[in-house]
This record gives C-alpha cells, sequence and structure tokens, in this order.
C-alpha cells in the first residue's frame, strides 16, 4: 500500500500534485503538518533526491517533528533533506558564501539583546538622547526598514520628521558597526541572501539548480523578505508548494504581510489550489465559534470549515468581578475539568492578549499550588550568567565580535574599569585593529596603567590559546575549560546566595546542553551550536513533557493543540487591543488572533471577560469584546460570576482601593493646560471614538457635569486616561 493511502481525498491531491505552483489552503486542524510530510516522502519515493528538495517552516519546533515523521515514512533517504526555519536554512547558506559579502563563516548572528546593545552603545557616541528618542523603538523602526529591503541610504532620503532622521543617522553606523564585529542580525539572515542572490547571480543559479522543489509552511506569515527569497529561489523551476491560512495570520506587528498569501494566485495565474476544510481537532461547537468570528473579516480567502467530531460542549463565557477574581474563576474551573474529564495539567492551557495579563493568573496558580510553565517568559538562553558564557564562546569563534568583547573583558572583575575600556577603544580606533587584538597589544598603549596593560594582555592570552584549541577540542570539551579557567561556577558557590546558586546551576545546565549537542553527531563545532541557540524562538525551548498547565499569549499559541483551553481579557481594549480600535485592517488581524485561540481547543474551551481592570495604575472599567457579540447565543453558555452574593463579600479585599466611586481611580489631570482654546463642542456620547490634537484616538469611556462645563473621560491608544473639559479639548468624533 503506498503512504497516500493513508490520506483522506483532498489531502492526497495535495500531495500528488508535484508539479508547477501549489497553494494548500489548509484551515486549522485539517492535516497540514501531515500534507507537508508526506508530500515531501512521496517526492523521494517517486524519485526526487533529498538535496533538491528545500522545506522551510517557521519553527525549529516544527521542523524537527516533521522531520522526524519523514525519517519513519522513507528511512534513509531523508538523510540529506534542507528542512528548516527560514532563518536557519538561510544562515547555513551564508556560512557557505559569506565571503563573497566581506564576511567570515564565523560571522556572529546578534539577537535582539545583542543589537539593542550595539544600538545604545552607538546611540551614546553620537549624542543622541535615549530618553528623547528610545533604543527599542529606533532598533524596532530599522528592524522594520530592513526587513522591507530599505537600505539605510533609502532610509534617510525618505526620512519624514525627527525621530526617523535620529533613526536613519544610528541605522547607518549600525550596519558600519555589524560588519566590523564579522555580526549579522536576525534580519539580515534573510536580507544577506537576497543581495548575494542579486549581486552573484551564478550562486543563485547553483541553488536554483540546487532546490527544484520548493515548500513553505505557514506561508502567511512571511515578510517581504521572505517572500522575495522564495522567489528568486522558485524562478527556475517553479515547482513552488505553500502551504498556509489566511485567517492566522496574526504576525503583522513583525511585518508579516497577508498579501502574500492573498495574491499568490496573481503570482502564479497557472497555481493550482488545494482547500483543506475538514478539521480533525475541535468539537463541531468550537469550530463553528471560530466560523462565525472569522466570517466577519472582509479581506479573506474562501474556505468552508467542517468536522466530523461530536458537537460537544457548549462555549463557556466567564463574567467576572475583576481580574484577581478571573484568575479565581480559571482555576477553579481547571479543578473542575481535571476531575470532570479526567484530563492532566499538561492538556489546559490558558492564553492571553499581552503578558501583563498573566500576573493575577499566576497569583492564583500558585495559590492552588497548580503547577505552571509560560512560554514566552525570561528564555533560558536569554540569562545573565548564561550570555556571559556564550560570549565567551562566541568570541573564541569570532575574535571580531567586539559586542561579545565588551560584555565579558571585564567580567568576572579584572579591575578594567569605564576609563581604561574608553582608551583600549580608542587605540583599537585609531590603529584599526578589533578590540581583541587590542588588547593583545594593551602594552603600546602608555596611558593604561600597568596594572590594566597586563589584565588586558592575560584576557587576550585566554581568548587565542582556546582559539588556537577549538578544531582539536569538542565543543563540551573546550566550553568546560573555558568556564574552570574562567572560574565563574567557582565564583557563584563562594558567593553562596541562592540566587548565586541558582545562576551557578543554570551554567551547569548551558554545559549539559553543549554536551548533549556534541554527542548527535560526532563532528558537531561549537558554532553549529552558537548558531543553534540565536535562532531558538519562544515554542522551541517549551518542554511540553512536564505536567503543568501553560500560560502564553495568543501570538505564541500558532501550531499548538490543547484538550481545554481558557482565552482571558475577551474585552475591549485587549482583544481587540485599543491599538487596534479604529483601523479595519488592524480589527481583522485581531480577530484573526482570536480565531487562533479558539481553534487551540479540542474539547472544551472557555472565554472570560472581567467589568473591571487593574490597568495603568488604576481601575479600568472594561466592557466585552464586539468579537463575543459574533458568536451565536446557541453555542454560549454565560455564567455571570459578578451576581454571586460569594462575589459580593470578597470584591476587593485582595486590593489597596476602595470600591466607592472616585475619579481619582483614573483622573490624571485636574485642569490640564493643554485646554486653552474655546471651540464650540460636538454632541458627545459614551462610546464614542474621538481624536484629540494632541493625545491622538480614544474612546470616550465617561461624560458627567452640567452642560457648560461638561467633562469627558477618555481612553487614549497612546496616553492612557485623561479627563477633559468638553468646550476646550476640541474633541473630533471619528
Amino acid at each position: 500500500m503506498s503512504i497516500i493511502d493513508e490520506l483522506n481525498p483532498i489531502q492526497r491531491e495535495a500531495v500528488k500534485t508535484v508539479e508547477g505552483p501549489v497553494l494548500v489552503l489548509a484551515g486549522p486542524g485539517s492535516g497540514k503538518t501531515r500534507v507537508l510530510t508526506y508530500r515531501i516522502a512521496h517526492l523521494m519515493n517517486i524519485g526526487v533526491p533529498a538535496y533538491q528538495i528545500l522545506a522551510l517552516t517557521f519553527t525549529n519546533k516544527a521542523a524537527s517533528e516533521m522531520k522526524g515523521r519523514i525519517v519513519e515514512l522513507v528511512g534513509e533517504k531523508s538523510n540529506h533533506l534542507w528542512m528548516g526555519t527560514f532563518h536557519s536554512i538561510f544562515a547555513r547558506i551564508l556560512r557557505c558564501e559569506a565571503e563573497k559579502l566581506g564576511y567570515t563563516k564565523h560571522f556572529s548572528i546578534y539577537d535582539t539583546t545583542d543589537s539593542h546593545s550595539v544600538i545604545c552603545n552607538l546611540m551614546d557616541l553620537l549624542g543622541i538622547s535615549p530618553q528623547q528618542y528610545h533604543p527599542q523603538a529606533i532598533r524596532a523602526r530599522i528592524s522594520h526598514a530592513k526587513n522591507l529591503l530599505v537600505s539605510p541610504e533609502m532610509f534617510a532620503r525618505d526620512a519624514s520628521d525627527v525621530f526617523e532622521e535620529k533613526t536613519a543617522i544610528v541605522f547607518k553606523e549600525y550596519e558600519k558597526k555589524l560588519k566590523v564585529n564579522n555580526a549579522m542580525d536576525f534580519d539580515d539572515l534573510l536580507v544577506k541572501p537576497i543581495e548575494l542572490f542579486e549581486h552573484h547571480k551564478k550562486v543563485l543559479e547553483t541553488y536554483q539548480e540546487r532546490f527544484r522543489f520548493i515548500l513553505v509552511d505557514e506561508y502567511q506569515d512571511t515578510n517581504h523578505a521572505q517572500y522575495v527569497l522564495i522567489k528568486h529561489l522558485a524562478a527556475r523551476y517553479r515547482n513552488l508548494c505553500i502551504v498556509g491560512d489566511d485567517a492566522q495570520s496574526i504576525y503583522g506587528f513583525r511585518g508579516a504581510d497577508i498579501r502574500n498569501i492573498l495574491d499568490f494566485k496573481h503570482d502564479y495565474p497557472d497555481a493550482n489550489i488545494v482547500n483543506l476544510e475538514q478539521n480533525y481537532r475541535s468539537t463541531q461547537t468550537i469550530l463553528a465559534a471560530a466560523d462565525q468570528v472569522i466570517k466577519k473579516n472582509i479581506d479573506q480567502l474562501t474556505k468552508h470549515l467542517w468536522t466530523d467530531n461530536p458537537k460537544g460542549e457548549p462555549i463557556t463565557v466567564l463574567i467576572c468581578q475583576d481580574d484577581q477574581h478571573e484568575g479565581s474563576m480559571i482555576v477553579s474551573r481547571i479543578f473542575d475539568d481535571v476531575s470532570r474529564l479526567k484530563i492532566d495539567f499538561k492538556d489546559i492551557a490558558i492564553m492571553y492578549r499581552t503578558n501583563a495579563q498573566s500576573r493575577s493568573i499566576e497569583d492564583s496558580l500558585r495559590r492552588n499550588s497548580i503547577p505552571y510553565v509560560i512560554i514566552g517568559g525570561i528564555e533560558f538562553y536569554q540569562r545573565k550568567e548564561v550570555k556571559d558564557v556564550l560570549a565567551y564562546l562566541q568570541l573564541i569563534v569570532n575574535p571580531r565580535d567586539e559586542e561579545s568583547f565588551m560584555r565579558i573583558v571585564n567580567y568576572p572583575n579584572r579591575g578594567l574599569g569605564e576609563t581604561a575600556l574608553g582608551r583600549l577603544q580608542q587605540f583599537a580606533s585609531s590603529k584599526q585593529l578589533p578590540l581583541l587584538e587590542a588588547a593583545r597589544r594593551a602594552n603600546e598603549l602608555e596611558s593604561l596603567t600597568q596594572k590594566a596593560k597586563d589584565n588586558f594582555t592575560l584576557f587576550a592570552l585566554l581568548i587565542h590559546k582556546y582559539i588556537q584549541l577549538k578544531d582539536s577540542m569538542s565543543a563540551s570539551e573546550l566550553s568546560r575549560a573555558v568556564v574552570d579557567e574562567v572560574g565563574i561556577l567557582q565564583m557563584f558557590k563562594e558567593e553562596g546566595t541562592p540566587e548565586a546558586l541558582a545562576r551557578r546551576e543554570n551554567i551547569q545546565e548551558l554545559l549539559s546542553a553543549i554536551s548533549e549537542f556534541s554527542a548527535q553527531e560526532a563532528d558537531t563545532t561549537l558554532a553549529q551550536f552558537l548558531e543553534q541557540v540565536s535562532l531558538l524562538s519562544d515554542v522551541d525551548q517549551w518542554d511540553d513533557k512536564h505536567n503543568t498547565v501553560t500560560l502564553m499569549t495568543l501570538h505564541s499559541a500558532k501550531g499548538l493543540e490543547f484538550p481545554v483551553v481558557f482565552i482571558s481579557g475577551v474585552e475591549e481594549g485587549l482583544l481587540p487591543f485599543s491599538d487596534s480600535t479604529f483601523e479595519t485592517k488592524s480589527v481583522e488581524e485581531e480577530r484573526r488572533l482570536l480565531y487562533v485561540g479558539i481553534t487551540r481547543a479540542k474539547v472544551k474551551l472557555y472565554l472570560s471577560y472581567s467589568r473591571q481592570r487593574f490597568r495603568f495604575g488604576g481601575v479600568s472599567y472594561q466592557v466585552p469584546s464586539r468579537f463575543l457579540g459574533e458568536i451565536s447565543e446557541e453555542l454560549i453558555q454565560t455564567t455571570d460570576y459578578t451576581r454571586d452574593s460569594y462575589v459580593q463579600r470578597l470584591r476587593y479585599k485582595k486590593r489597596e482601593y476602595s470600591t466607592t466611586k472616585q475619579t481619582s481611580y483614573y483622573f490624571t489631570d485636574d485642569l490640564p493646560d493643554y485646554e486653552q482654546k474655546y471651540v464650540e463642542p460636538v454632541e458627545l456620547h459614551v462610546g464614542n471614538f474621538v481624536e484629540h490634537d494632541i493625545f491622538g484616538k480614544g474612546k470616550i469611556i465617561e461624560i458627567m457635569g452640567p452642560k457648560d462645563s461638561l467633562k469627558a473621560v477618555v481612553d487614549f491608544q497612546a496616553v492612557g486616561r485623561k479627563n477633559l473639559m468638553v468646550k476646550y479639548a476640541r474633541l473630533k468624533v471619528i
């Protein structure tokens, strides 16, 4: 029996259509991963060599799972398959071709923390105030420009305000600094291959010939740079199969462009389109709710989801008094469902729109001794002590990496203060030397004390010693030798505090991770380990084997599924998020976000909202999300806990503020000085969306007072709640 006989008829069609462009429009739970893996296996079974197949995913976890399934289907035939995330695959290509772009193959990959550090240092050198121009905002703007393939010169030319002008200055110097450091950031892993292909046509032709069959998972999440890369590689043979669902496009804030999937038929008029519409995951009730929500979006491809699964339980909507009460009610339902449905804690996920919402939920879980894990918390490899050790290893692999040098040259403390480091940097700049080489020649610097000269030289000799040993020692042996010689473990042991011992344990865990990596294959290198670590995502680091409730933002939930799902905070201002209140495009993405959350649930779904929530340092009066009204009443069972006498007794016991109505909860100005010129006010009502000349767009929460001194409480997207005198505020109703 052929392996494709195990598929349903539509899935078989998606697998067997191997020539030319193909769009597999895959609804949630429709067997998308199964189709991808079977399609790859089928290609190899009909004679396509594995090395001619390129499969691109969005997480290492997804790639690893698919590789495992493919090995089960075709065995050793899959050994030379190119499968991985966009960033890992193109990093691999860049390792081979880096010299054509002026880098060495051992270039560093800077994560967002490293990039932020470089930008902060450059802003300091350029005299740009971080208080006036936030470094994180500048970094995000540069990242956005790079993903749109906008060069520093183009950005400077098109700068439309002072912020963009300052960003353009930093952008130009940032690119120079990366080149000096022999480093690339995440965005470069997509931008540099395009530069390579467009300036070296023979290289492009080599990879076009190599990858005759290209498959892309989650195509709706591709940005412009990824779109251009795929178009380049697929141009010769056009055997491009994309799999995705426009209804699950939720990463617009990261630069993902839903038009890539919506316009696929325009880009490839001869494309075959296969709709996977049968859902194998969720109950009929959950799927119907998801379908009703997403049908409200205008900008979408047509599909009709259906399932043979049972009707299942109604969706439970929990109405809570406040966020603390919401956490308590979620915990109560968790205990009920573990007993009633005979499930474990690991079968339950709690999702929310913003990370800040997890606090009250975590409080309730801890009080009730329920174990939990957060996807997207402080990742292991972002912990300071771990990054410090990684910086030693990175500098050994890439001696030009000045960011790593600056991080560890005085760690542990070598008595090298800011003055000594500043003089070394000036010396390196004047001689056009990498900082490590400047440190090795520190004796030439007369402005340094002898102690500083000795310490710089000893540090340089330490690093150079391991540079020479790295090719003769395994990654595990070398990393352990470095940590032992530097004395970091001993330092934490002597410190003896619980925090120090936890840091010591984290370093030991890092060494174990390197040992495990080295044990996988005989020829693995330290550089390969560092590359793998730099490309890990939140989901990649999640261990789903432990019996813990999983907490995550809705953005982290894609690709996952759980028997029971709670989506908390389904309120206006949260879902849809306040920044999305006014633009149709943004509201549609927020609706897709809820759709993704709903379709993670297999058996039972809870949607909860609170009448009040502690936000922006005070009480915010919430209203249910407009999205709740898009689900039919017959699919919902509502439980209003705010009517219970129990709630009335317990309300606010753990809050410091009073339950009586006081405008000080949210009024931030007694008599604002920006209300000067009288303008005949327009008629306003609670719920109106308005625009203010200074504060931008907002929503009227409350109106009070006599007509001649009418006041409006407006919740602005950018600055929170303001108390405005209507006759001076010049509010425009949107």
